[in-house]
């Protein structure tokens, strides 16, 4: 199968070696405007002025967006002011550290790249930026590029009106209103030239409910992380495009709650192996790798426009003629690496000939250090061990089970891994009959997080958990400071206190 090209999100600091790319995606941006881009003197002043408040994203290497600001004393600014005053005629001069407010000067993305959700990331962006570096919040003037339509039988506060009562569509401000800015006033004359708003603009701003000092601007790493985990029902798909509709359904719907992470189970998309049923099982499976890649590439791309970490459960993979177990983890970066199951159980080895994987590795995200182990490993306690020597965080665990005994395995093994490894283990599975693929009747799940055990965690060491056999999501958050706390000052401290002097664990195959 032909290898297709990843795409690669990167979120940095604008920097003016960029500046050839900038100017090809604002004249691309903004196409009815007389004077769309910024010149090479004014973004070499800004960058000069305020380096840090300049962000850009590259697809695939290439600028694709950016944001720009200033912060601003804006006890001096005030409420009525326009364009080129707030800028200081465009010289920058307004621009203060001492200032208390975050003003968005510009953000574009070019067209090219949308349906990506770029403009959010450098939305979350700035607000990162606010919040680190204690600002009150953010304050920009929104142009409203589709009053001009509605200019003669509306006033712009009607038009705003019927904008936020979804009545009319205006791209700028329902995406402004979306990301939790508010209308503060309209101003008048506010961008010489801008046609399409009329020269109207909103005064949008949006609070920092934090105001605390912190060390980072960008990409700052976080401490509460949020995990979704899909608890997916079997069921019979028309063709690979229907399982993807369904994947791509519970990826939307988690990370419409901001979640840094999706697992998926242990082959959910075994029901694809329908239509082969008739060839054997060890033939069907081996059928079912041929979606392997296309699905992957398919996750990829999810974790990118949906701005969210997946782990994509488990599928089978030919590699040389030999078939493995597989996990992907898919970075909302537009990076992947994988996983391959290393205990194939005695039922995979009989039916289908699996074989098991021989590398273990610690994988470093944004959201912290992750393990992936595929149902059975999570029975074996010393890949676990060893991804705690690692620095894991959080141990993520595709399962899939056919009775309640099998389930029982996984889900105790799962929670003595926490407790043991001082980390938060995340559990999903599938659920519900599969009558038309063999060796694959029948499934019981009750997807969970798990945690370790000391005060402050839940007694039960239990932080969710699904509904048994039921189709379902989970998402919680899990704290990694908490983790950092345990390991130094829990009550016990299984990592520390093992008796190295007596035994250690080594890993034999290089």
């Amino acid at each position: 199968m032909q290898e297709v090209e990843n795409t690669t999100v990167e979120l940095k600091h604008l920097e003016f070696d960029d500046y050839v790319e900038l100017k090809e995606v604002m004249i691309k941006a903004y196409p009815e405007m007389e004077y769309p881009y910024w010149s090479e003197k004014a973004i070499s002043k800004l960058l000069k002025v305020f380096p840090e408040g300049q962000i850009c994203i590259k697809v695939n290497g290439k600028v694709a967006g950016a944001a720009l600001s200033i912060i601003v004393d804006y006890k001096k600014i005030g409420d009525n002011h326009n364009y080129e005053q707030i800028t200081g005629n465009y010289t920058f001069k307004t621009h203060t550290y001492d200032g208390n407010i975050l003003y968005g000067i510009d953000v574009f993305v070019s067209p090219d790249f949308r349906g990506m959700r770029l403009g959010r990331r450098l939305y979350d962006a700035r607000k990162e930026l606010c919040e680190n570096l204690n600002l009150e919040g953010i304050v920009a003037g929104g142009r409203i590029p589709n009053y001009l339509k509605y200019s003669k039988e509306l006033s712009p506060r009607e038009y705003i009106e019927k904008v936020k009562e979804k009545e009319i569509y205006d791209p700028t401000l329902a995406f402004q209103l979306a990301n939790d800015f508010h209308v503060k006033k309209i101003l008048e004359k506010y961008l010489e030239g801008d046609k399409e708003s009329k020269e109207f603009a909103t005064l949008l701003k949006w609070n920092n409910i934090y105001y605390q000092e912190k060390d980072y601007t960008i990409n700052t790493p976080k401490s509460v992380v949020r995990i979704g985990l899909v608890q997916w029902q079997m069921r019979l798909f028309k063709d690979f495009d229907a399982l993807v509709e369904q994947v791509e359904f519970f990826i939307d719907a988690v990370s419409d709650y901001q979640s840094d992470f999706v697992l998926f189970p242990e082959l959910f998309e075994a029901p694809l192996m329908a239509k082969y049923n008739d060839l054997g099982e060890a033939t069907a499976i081996r059928k079912l790798a041929d979606h392997t890649e296309p699905l992957r590439q398919k996750f990829c791309e999810f974790a990118v426009s949906y701005n969210i970490n997946i782990i994509t459960g488990s599928m089978p993979i030919l590699e040389d003629g030999v078939l493995r177990n597989i996990s992907y983890l898919c970075r909302r970066d537009g990076s992947f690496e994988s996983y391959r199951k290393i205990h194939a159980t005695p039922s995979e080895i009989h039916s289908w000939g699996m074989k098991g994987g021989d590398k273990l590795k610690v994988f470093d995200t944004d959201a912290g250090k992750i393990g992936i182990l595929i149902c059975y490993d999570v029975e074996f306690p010393e890949l676990a061990r060893f991804y705690a020597d690692e620095g894991m965080q959080i141990l993520f665990v595709p399962f899939l089970t056919d009775t309640q005994n099998g389930y029982t395995r996984v889900r105790h093994c799962a929670q003595a891994r926490a407790i043991e490894n001082e980390c938060y283990v995340a559990i999903a599975g599938c659920v519900g009959n599969l009558p038309k693929v063999n060796n694959m009747d029948i499934q019981y799940a009750q997807s969970a997080i798990f945690t370790p055990s000391d005060f402050a965690f839940p007694t039960n060491s239990i932080k969710a958990e699904a509904t048994p056999n039921t189709e379902m999501t989970i998402i919680a958050d899990v704290d990694l400071s908490l983790l950092h706390e345990l390991h130094n000052h829990g009550s016990v401290n299984t990592l520390k206190d093992r008796r190295k002097d007596l035994y250690n664990l080594s890993w034999i195959k290089k």
